[in-house]
């Protein structure tokens, strides 16, 4: 009789109480650690830090984003009012002008009551002006920067540098850092050749 205990001879794998074949544990790479291991739970933290410190990021670089156009809104928001406002002013500057400095010194006291309520009001605009942001400049004897200036004429002057600003036709006004208007001048011509200026900003007048 045979017996059932003895290994059969064809080497074939003892089957499992079941019934069903024993199948052994696949081989695991180095590179690829076994799910629940210390190996695969620091790569799932790594990877964790990596993308929180994306998200971190992005949101900071939209933050400074939104901050910087909050203010631009806030600074540069008001240009095209600010620019219709520099009419009145004009008109105001204009009115003083017309006024020749012998009348203004022997104007009766009417008239020179009139004339200061023109300065006045001249004067409070540009101070509201300033309150937001918008400043007058006036580049007289400076050397033309035609980021901040418009040249208009050149005038003969052997006395001072050519390229310098000799005349002033009208006044410019900055918003922020930027250029409301440029200022309307008249550029010196025939003397000597100007040094390059240290600094182009312009200067701000009240």
């Amino acid at each position: 009789m045979t017996d059932p205990n003895r290994p059969s001879d064809d080497g074939a794998q003892p089957a499992n109480q079941t019934g069903e074949p024993v199948v052994s544990k696949p081989y695991i790479m180095p590179d690829d650690p076994e799910e629940g291991s210390v190996e695969a739970l620091t790569k799932e933290a790594a990877e964790a830090r990596d993308k929180m410190l994306r998200t971190l990021a992005e949101m900071e670089n939209l933050r400074k984003r939104t901050a910087k156009e909050v203010a631009d809104a806030r600074a540069y928001g008001i240009t095209g009012f600010a620019r219709d406002i520099l009419e009145i002013a004009d008109n105001l500057q204009r009115a003083l002008d017309a006024m020749p400095a012998e009348t203004k010194a022997g104007a009766d006291p009417a008239l020179k009551a009139f004339i200061e309520g023109v300065e006045l009001t001249e004067r409070s605009l540009l101070n509201t002006l300033e309150k937001n942001g918008v400043k007058k400049f006036d580049p007289s004897g400076e050397k033309f920067d035609p980021n901040f200036q418009q040249a208009m004429y050149e005038v003969p002057d052997p006395s001072v540098p050519q390229g310098t600003v000799v005349q002033v036709v009208q006044a410019g006004f900055m918003i922020g850092d930027r250029v409301l208007r440029p200022a309307l001048v008249g550029v010196s011509k025939g003397g000597a050749k100007a040094a390059p200026a240290a600094n182009n900003e312009p200067n701000n007048a009240a």
